[in-house]
């Protein structure tokens, strides 16, 4: 009987299969799935089209529903929500801070969650019902959470004022009466550089106030 061949470690090699053997059949069998989609009848390969790809700098256009109007419009996939709300619609309620995720003076509203808007695309937010710190507004009148911050003093420079007021309403959704951890929890999201924060917690239960009860103490 005819000894097996031991490779350079003492051990033989795999009965039947050799490196060679095993590489060329990988080879076809990435060929089959390769191919396997582009079949028609007859059994005949034609090359698929391949799928449409959208430049960086190629004018797309989509549909933002903000503060309940509706604007058409065409963007950059690569633009933000933040970009699109302030350079090309005006609403400079949202504030550009960090521009990755940080600060939240950028936060918007997408249904009745709190977004940062310079981590959203614009292509994204397509369809959903987005709120900025102006459609918080009644008419010319301040909301119930920016008359909370004005009445509180719940601010220094502003700048991150209208993403805390934004996070505040958003909470006030979800949670009318919230408690101060609560509203601890609510804001983490929002950086005040100032440290004005005693007073934001304030504000923030004041709102809670005035929508529950109209206003009146």
């Amino acid at each position: 009987m005819k000894k097996k061949k031991e490779n350079k470690h003492g051990s033989p090699p795999a009965a039947g299969v050799s490196r060679r053997d095993f590489i060329s059949a990988a080879g076809v069998g990435t060929l089959g799935v390769a191919t396997a989609g582009a079949l028609v009848d007859g059994g005949t390969a034609i090359a698929e089209p391949a799928a449409d790809l959208i430049e960086p700098t190629q004018l797309v256009p989509i549909t933002l529903h903000i503060n309940e109007r509706e604007h058409k419009l065409l963007v950059e996939p690569r633009w933000s929500l933040l970009y699109v709300l302030r350079e090309k619609l005006g609403l400079t309620g949202a504030k550009p801070g960090c521009e990755r995720g940080e600060c939240g003076s950028c936060t918007v509203l997408m249904g009745n969650q709190t977004r940062y808007s310079c981590m959203t695309l614009a292509l994204e937010a397509a369809h959903a019902e987005i709120t900025t710190l102006e459609g918080l507004m009644d008419g010319e009148n301040l909301g119930a959470v920016q008359e909370a911050f004005v009445e509180c003093d719940g601010y220094q420079c502003g700048y991150c004022t209208p993403g805390q007021v934004v996070s505040v309403e958003g909470m006030l959704r979800a949670n009318p009466d919230p408690s101060l951890d609560e509203i601890r929890l609510g804001v983490s999201g929002n950086l005040c550089r100032c440290g004005a924060y005693p007073n934001i917690f304030k504000a923030a239960k004041r709102a809670g106030e005035i929508k529950r009860t109209g206003g009146e103490s």
